[in-house]
Order: structure tokens, then sequence, then C-alpha cells
């Protein structure tokens, strides 16, 4: 995750709430269409989520999202979870997630 100095200088972004407590963090923002996004690291994940008041985030807006917070090297995920782990909190909410030092397991370039 780029670090919380590049993070808070992006002009995109309001920060509204900041939430520390040396292991994890939370920044509280509004941008990008009046999404409400919340990021956080803590357990060993990075996880941002993209909360749009009355709509799933599109695509391009989650890839605008993951360029915020992650370096263009970084590989991150939207994870689908069994169902019996499925949690709804909030219906038009996005997540993405990478593990904080191991890397995420990736198809080869061709299947992609």
């Amino acid at each position: 995750m780029k670090s919380l100095k590049e993070i808070k200088s992006n002009g995109k972004l309001e920060i509204l709430r900041e939430s520390f407590d040396g292991m994890s963090g939370m920044l509280h923002m509004t941008g990008l269409k009046n999404c409400t996004i919340i990021a956080s690291w803590a357990g060993g994940w990075e996880h941002v989520s993209v909360c749009p008041s009355n709509r799933v985030p599109t695509w391009n807006e989650m890839c605008q999202i993951k360029d915020m917070f992650w370096d263009d090297d970084e590989v991150v995920m939207q994870l689908h979870p069994a169902k019996s782990n499925y949690v709804n909190l909030m219906e038009n909410c996005l997540h993405l997630w990478k593990p904080i030092h191991k890397e995420i397991p990736v198809p080869p370039t061709l299947y992609v």
C-alpha cells in the first residue's frame, strides 16, 4: 500500500476522519462520485472498501481506487468468499484486499 502521506496528498479524496492505533488505521473519505471509501490495514491485510450511496462501483472506479492506494506493480484482489462466509453490511460496497508481506498468486498472463 502507498504511504499514508501519498494517500493523503491525493487531490481526489477528502479525508473526513482518521483513526490509528499503531498496528492498524482507518481513513474515512468521500470522493470519486460521492463514494464513501474506508481504508484499513490490520490482521495481516490491507483493505479498501468503496461504497457509492446508490449503486455498485464500476470497474473503472475500482481501478482508480486501486491506483490511489497501491503502486502499479502491486497485485490486489476482489474476493468472492464461500457463501457461508458472506457478510453484506452495505449493499453497494465492493472491497479490495492485499495480504501484507505475502504474494497473491496470479494465473499466467496468457490466461488473463
